[in-house]
């Protein structure tokens, strides 16, 4: 029989339109697809988002309320896009129904929040999965296999610098991603995740944080006046860690890069092998091979080339940015129809999250904190 997926999307944001494109590509995107997907509501704060995904997306009903999806019998996965501080009630609520979860980073808006999900995800048997989609491109995949393979080998240390622009215009109004209360933080907790998955996934965990973050825009105007009001999140973060199996690194976000865009850059060096990847250029990456008599980089060409079931669009044809984040949701899927355990999880979650709430306190008390917490 046909698994089916009929899902339940909370927050019909960018990120949940996102989502929502990732699931209606599937179909198209692989051959055989691990199963038939149903978009059967969608919730949201206004009524006019939550209206707009039924109209945009075809999904059959609407609310604003998320547990008017979790008590649904005909909804079997809750997908979450909301803000930080509004995961763990949505999705303790739908494990606890016995829905399968698919949350957007960070996993909570805390690292209590965090292992709180955790827990109730163990205690449910639920399939559960966060979405670091970056760990789905064809160059980090291949990346993966290198560093697994020994390539590397022992590490001496690494770099992963992941830069936007957005909120260098101190006239940007305040948002919810601008509030502690609401977001838990700034650049560090908003892109964090990302660049602190990314070295994890390809490295290994952390031993221990030292970190500094910094607000430079203490003030910024109300959407709907023109009162200023002051700013308590970071716009930037720098971490410098250890590694559990030896060497260092260093991880930069920032929401005042200019110039940048969604500039997420790796580098590890080793004793047999570097690597360099920068995801503003995602069809390929470089290696090189310090045994060799005259070491020179090579460039690795990875285009769309993902594992069959993929078949579309061709592997030869370049890589777009919203392309790992329907890898990811196919990821998810197939884990599901194959009674699998999702990767990466919620463990995988709050193991980033210990790094995030590690970094701050380390800010804090400006000295090294241990890992995990």
């Amino acid at each position: 029989m046909t698994k089916e997926f009929r899902i339940g999307l909370v927050g019909y944001g960018f990120m949940g339109r996102v989502h929502t494109y990732g699931y209606m590509s599937i179909p198209i995107y692989y051959d055989p697809p691990p199963g038939k997907i149903k978009l059967v509501g969608v919730c949201a704060a206004t009524e006019a988002s939550a209206r707009k995904g039924v109209e945009q997306a075809g999904y059959e009903f609407w609310c604003t309320n998320h547990r008017e999806l979790v008590k649904r019998d005909d909804i079997n996965i809750i997908d979450c896009c909301t803000p930080m501080l509004s995961h763990a009630p949505i999705l303790i609520d739908a494990m606890e129904a016995g829905k399968d979860v698919y949350c957007e980073k960070p996993l909570a808006f805390n690292l209590k929040q965090a292992k709180e999900i955790l827990k109730v995800a163990k205690k449910t048997g639920v399939k559960h999965q966060i979405v670091f989609d970056n760990r789905f491109s064809p160059a980090a995949m291949k990346m993966k296999q290198l560093v697994d393979e020994g390539f590397l080998c022992d590490v001496f240390h690494f770099r992963t610098v992941y830069m936007h622009s957005g909120y260098i215009d101190p006239m940007r109004p305040m948002s919810w991603r601008l509030q502690k209360e609401i977001a838990g933080g700034g650049a560090l907790i908003d892109m964090g995740p990302h660049p602190i998955d990314f070295a994890r996934f390809l490295l290994g965990d952390f031993k221990r944080v030292y970190a500094r973050v910094e607000t430079f825009i203490k003030e910024r105007p109300l959407a709907e006046k023109s009162r200023k009001v002051k700013v308590d999140v970071d716009d930037v973060a720098l971490l410098l860690l250890e590694l559990k199996n030896g060497g260092i690194g260093y991880i930069e976000c920032s929401r005042l890069a200019g110039g940048s865009n969604n500039d997420l850059i790796f580098e590890a060096y080793g004793n047999k092998g570097v690597i360099k990847y920068n995801a503003m250029q995602p069809n390929w990456f470089y290696a090189l091979d310090t045994r060799e008599p005259l070491p020179t980089f090579k460039k690795i060409l990875t285009m769309q080339r993902y594992q069959p079931p993929a078949t579309f669009p061709p592997g030869k044809l370049p890589q777009g940015w919203i392309r790992g984040h329907i890898h990811s949701i196919h990821s998810f899927l197939t884990a599901i129809a194959e009674d699998k355990e999702p990767n990466p999880s919620f463990e995988d979650g709050v193991k980033v999250q210990e790094v995030v709430e590690a970094a701050y306190i380390s800010a804090e008390k400006q000295r090294w904190v241990d890992l995990p917490l």
